[in-house]
């Protein structure tokens, strides 16, 4: 389904239905709409966004709320993290569903036997052929933790 359409279809429901929390939900809706526009203007004369590329803004966008909430929780602002916490949960409904850490392993694993990765001087190399397999579905830097435990063993 085209993102956007499904991004514009419901803020207009929320903006319909006053909804308790919509104020929440409406600005979030607005501000992924932003981030894709902006990412289709940056690639004018190049195509079209693709879904993967939609995904990848949205990822984005989850990545920066999260790290957000890290700085939140350090400064001890409890309110600002949990509201960036709820923006997260909004993005997220539009992202694919993400990977278990069984799915994860699973990929980890096939990916190290078609590459025939032996060590961590070769993260860089695997992580160039897993990142694909796992855009959207899984965060790099859990992506990376996995490898290195995997490969330790």
């Amino acid at each position: 389904m085209d993102f956007l359409k499904k991004i514009n279809e419901d803020l207009i429901a929320s903006m319909k239905g006053k909804a308790e929390g919509s104020e929440l939900r409406i600005s979030t809706l607005r501000m992924m709409k932003s981030a894709v526009k902006n990412a289709e203007i940056a690639k004018r004369g190049k195509g079209d966004l693709t879904d993967e590329d939609i995904i990848g803004v949205l990822s984005g966008m989850v990545k920066q709320r999260k790290e957000s909430v890290e700085q939140y929780q350090k400064a001890d602002r409890p309110s600002l993290a949990e509201k960036e916490n709820k923006e997260i949960n909004i993005i997220q409904e539009y992202l694919p569903e993400q990977l278990t850490t069984e799915e994860l392993n699973e990929i980890i694993k096939s990916t190290i036997r078609e590459t025939g990765v032996t060590g961590m001087k070769e993260i860089g190399r695997l992580m160039k052929e897993l990142m694909p397999k796992v855009k959207g579905r899984a965060d790099g830097k859990v992506v990376s933790t996995r490898i290195k435990e995997i490969l330790e063993r």
